[in-house]
C-alpha cells in the first residue's frame, strides 16, 4: 500500500524517548497539572512504535485506566505514515477525534493532519435535498418543518454530519430520503459530486496522518474495496484497532450475505421516489413494483411470527413447498431490473436501480440455495423486519489473506483480549498467526477499589427455584449499594423476569431496556439518584459511568453464549467435527471476555469504587471456573454478605 510521509518535524515536542513524552516529568506532565504516570502506558507506547518500525503486528491487553488511547496516539503521529484507527464505537471514534486528537495538536503537534470518517448513511446528499426541493414528497407538517431546517443547515455546514442535527428525530424517515448510502449514489456521474460531503470527507482523508474510522465502516470498506461503490478509506499500511474484542462479530457481518423484506421495500420505495422525480415513472412500472411489494410480502410472511434467531438448515424443504413464492419474488425482482432497461432515459441513478434489483435476486438465490460449507444459513425477526443470513463460520482464513498479510503493522488492542492471560483464542479465531504480545497492567487498584461477591448458598442457576432466591439476592444488594447499580442478563426473559419480582422488593427507580432509546436511559442513570437499570448486552461494554452514581454491577449468570443461536451453534459443529473441544476453545474463551467486558463497567477511574456480583456460583464449583477468575483482575473475592457490605460502609 502507498505510504504518506507526515510533515511531523524532529523539533516536535512528541519527539525523543517515551519517557520523554510519558514520564513523571515528560512532555504530558508538563502541561497536564493532575498529570497521572503510568509505568504501562510507557510500555504500551513503546511496544507500539517499536511494531511500527519493525513492521510487526502487536497485541496489547491495556485494563481501563492504562491511558491506552494517548500510548498509541503518539506512536501512530510519529509514525511517518498514514495510520488507521479503527474504533468499536461511535463515541470513541468521536472521543479520539474531538478530545484526545485536538489535546495533542494543540500542545505537541499542530501540523498533524487527522480525519474523521463515518458510513455513507449519517452524511446528507445535495442532490437528493435540491430534488426534493423541486418536487416535495413529505408526510405531514414535521417533514415540512424538518426539510426546512435542513435546507439552512446544508447551506452552512461543511460536513454534511447528521450528528449537527440534534433536534432531527433519530426515528425521522426524512432523512432516509436524502441520506448518501451507497444504495442510492451514483458516484462520480452525480451533477454533485465536487460538492458532495463523502468526496469532501474523502479528500481530507487523502491529506490526513491519521484517519479515525468505526469497525462497521472498516470492514464494509474492506469487503468491498473492489467495488467503485465500495472503497472509501484511501490507502493505507498501518491500522489500530481500538474494543479489538468486535472484531470477529464485525467482520463476520460485513463479508456474509444478507436479504430482508426491508431491503425489497426500500427498493421499492426508491424507485418510485426516483422516477417520480425524474418524471420517468409510467404505469407498467408502477405494476411491476406493485406486484413486487405484493410478492414479497407473500415470500417473507412464510417465515415464523416468533421474534429472534433461527436456523434455515432445512432449506431444501422450504424450496419444495414454497417453490411458487419464492421463484415469483426472484421474478418479479428481474422484471422491475428489465423494466428500468427498457426506460428510453436511463440517468445514473436507473442504473443504480437496475444493479440493486439484480443484486437482490442474487442474494436471496444465495442465501436460499447456496451449498457452501463455510457458512451458516438462518434467519432472524426483529419487529417487522425479516433478515435472512449467509454468515461465515470461521473469518479467520478472510482475515488472515485480507487484513493480516495485507498490511504490515496492525495493533489489536482493548481490555479484554486475553484469556487466562494468554492470546490463543483470539489469535486463533482471527487468523492472526505472528504478533508480538503484552498484557498491561491495569493502574487500578483492584483490590481497595472493589470486591467480587458470588453467593454459594444460591441454587444452580438451571433450577427452578434460581428466580425467586435471586430476586432476594438482587435486593439484599441494592440495599447495600443504595441503589446505583446495573443488573445484567444474557437473555431478555431472564431480564423481564427479574426486573418484574425486584420491582416489588425494593424502593430504587428501576429502568428497564427497551424502555427507552439506550442514550436516553444511560442519561436517565447518570441523572437520577440511586437509580438501576436492568439491561442485556448493549450495556456490558461501551458503557462509561464514572463516580458512585454506578456503585454496583450485578449479573446473573456466566455470559455463555446461547447455544442454540444458529451462529454460535454452527461454530461449535464445525470445531467438534474437526475432533476439538468447542467448550473449552470456544464457549469458555467467548464467556470470560464477556464477563470482564461486564465487570469493566464499574471501576472506570482510581476514585470509583463498588461491588461486582455474580449470581452463578458455577465460577466457583466448576473446574473451568478457575480460567473466569485467573482471567480477572486481582479483586477481593469473597462469598459473605457481610463481607460485602463492610466494604461498602466501611465498618
Amino acid at each position: 500500500m502507498r505510504k504518506r510521509e507526515t510533515s511531523l518535524t524532529p523539533a516536535s515536542r512528541l519527539a525523543g524517548t517515551m519517557e520523554a513524552v510519558f514520564g513523571a516529568h515528560g512532555a504530558l506532565a508538563k502541561c497536564l497539572p493532575h498529570y497521572e504516570f503510568r509505568r504501562s502506558q510507557i510500555e504500551m507506547a513503546e511496544a507500539i512504535e517499536e511494531a511500527f518500525q519493525k513492521k510487526q503486528h502487536i497485541i496489547a491487553e491495556a485494563g481501563t485506566g492504562t491511558g491506552k488511547t494517548l500510548a498509541y496516539l503518539v506512536p501512530a503521529i510519529r509514525a511517518g505514515r498514514r495510520v488507521v484507527i479503527s474504533t468499536g464505537t461511535k463515541n470513541l471514534q468521536e472521543q479520539l477525534f474531538y478530545k484526545d486528537v485536538p489535546f495533542l495538536r494543540r500542545h505537541f503537534a499542530p501540523e498533524i493532519k487527522v480525519s474523521y470518517m463515518k458510513g455513507r448513511n449519517n452524511f446528507l446528499c445535495r442532490q437528493k435535498l435540491y430534488d426534493l426541493e423541486t418536487q416535495p414528497i413529505l408526510k405531514g407538517l414535521d417533514e415540512v418543518d424538518q426539510l426546512a431546517r435542513i435546507r439552512e443547515w446544508e447551506k452552512e455546514t461543511e460536513t454534511g454530519d447528521r450528528a449537527e442535527l440534534v433536534e432531527l428525530p433519530d426515528e425521522s424517515e426524512l432523512w432516509s430520503k436524502m441520506d448518501a448510502r451507497r444504495d442510492t449514489c451514483t458516484g462520480k456521474k452525480c451533477r454533485q459530486f465536487e460538492r458532495c460531503f463523502l468526496t469532501l470527507m474523502h479528500r481530507r482523508a487523502l491529506e490526513s496522518d491519521i484517519v479515525i474510522v468505526n469497525h462497521h465502516l472498516f470492514f464494509a470498506d474492506l469487503a468491498v474495496r473492489q467495488d467503485d461503490f465500495g472503497g472509501i478509506i484511501p490507502e493505507y499500511s498501518a491500522i489500530i484497532f481500538d474494543e479489538a474484542h468486535e472484531i470477529e462479530d464485525v467482520a463476520s457481518r460485513y463479508f456474509g450475505i444478507e436479504a430482508s423484506n426491508y431491503r425489497v421495500e426500500e427498493l421499492v420505495r426508491d424507485t418510485e421516489h426516483t422516477l417520480k422525480l425524474k418524471a420517468l415513472i409510467n404505469e407498467p412500472i408502477l405494476r411491476v413494483l406493485h406486484t413486487l411489494r405484493d410478492r414479497s410480502r407473500a415470500f417473507f410472511d412464510l417465515f415464523p411470527d416468533k421474534e429472534g434467531r433461527f436456523a434455515f438448515e432445512e432449506r431444501d424443504d422450504f424450496l419444495d413447498r414454497h417453490h411458487d413464492p419464492y421463484h415469483s419474488l426472484g421474478h418479479s425482482l428481474q422484471r422491475l431490473a428489465t423494466e428500468l432497461a427498457g426506460l428510453s432515459e436511463k440517468p445514473e441513478e436507473v442504473f443504480r436501480l437496475i444493479e440493486r434489483a439484480r443484486e437482490l435476486r442474487d442474494e436471496l438465490e444465495f442465501v436460499l440455495e447456496s451449498k457452501e460449507r463455510n457458512y451458516v444459513y438462518w434467519f432472524e425477526r426483529r419487529g417487522r423486519g425479516i433478515f435472512l443470513q449467509a454468515t461465515p463460520i470461521d473469518v479467520s482464513e478472510i482475515l488472515r489473506e485480507r487484513l493480516f498479510e495485507k498490511f504490515d503493522t496492525i495493533l489489536l488492542t482493548s481490555a479484554t483480549l486475553a484469556v487466562g492471560g494468554r492470546f490463543d483464542f483470539l489469535k486463533s479465531r482471527l487468523g492472526l498467526r505472528f504478533a508480538k504480545e503484552h498484557v498491561l497492567p491495569s493502574h487500578f487498584d483492584f483490590r481497595r477499589q472493589a470486591i467480587l461477591y458470588v453467593p454459594s448458598e444460591l441454587p444452580d442457576v438451571r433450577h427452578p427455584g434460581f428466580l425467586e432466591r435471586a430476586t432476594a439476592e438482587i435486593a439484599r444488594l441494592l440495599e447495600i449499594s443504595r441503589g446505583r447499580a446495573f443488573v445484567l442478563f444474557t437473555s431478555y426473559q431472564q431480564m423481564n423476569e427479574l426486573y418484574r419480582r425486584v420491582r416489588s422488593e425494593v424502593g430504587f427507580p428501576l429502568l428497564l431496556q427497551g424502555s427507552a432509546p439506550k442514550h436516553r436511559l444511560l442519561e436517565r442513570f447518570r441523572k437520577t439518584p440511586h437509580a438501576v437499570l436492568f439491561a442485556t448486552a448493549s450495556f456490558w461494554q461501551g458503557v462509561d459511568v464514572q463516580g458512585p452514581q454506578l456503585s454496583c454491577v450485578i449479573i446473573d449468570r456466566l455470559p455463555f453464549a446461547v447455544p442454540s443461536d444458529p451462529v454460535v451453534a454452527a461454530r461449535i459443529r464445525a470445531i467438534a467435527e474437526e475432533g476439538r473441544n468447542a467448550f473449552v476453545e470456544y464457549q469458555i474463551p467467548e464467556a470470560v471476555l464477556a464477563l470482564k467486558q461486564g465487570f469493566g463497567r464499574l471501576i472506570r477511574a482510581q476514585t470509583d469504587r463498588g461491588i461486582l456480583a455474580v449470581l452463578d456460583n458455577r465460577i466457583q464449583r466448576m473446574p473451568y471456573g478457575k480460567i473466569f477468575l485467573e482471567s480477572l483482575p486481582d479483586y477481593r473475592v469473597t462469598s459473605h454478605l457481610g463481607d460485602v457490605m463492610k466494604f461498602m460502609h466501611g465498618s
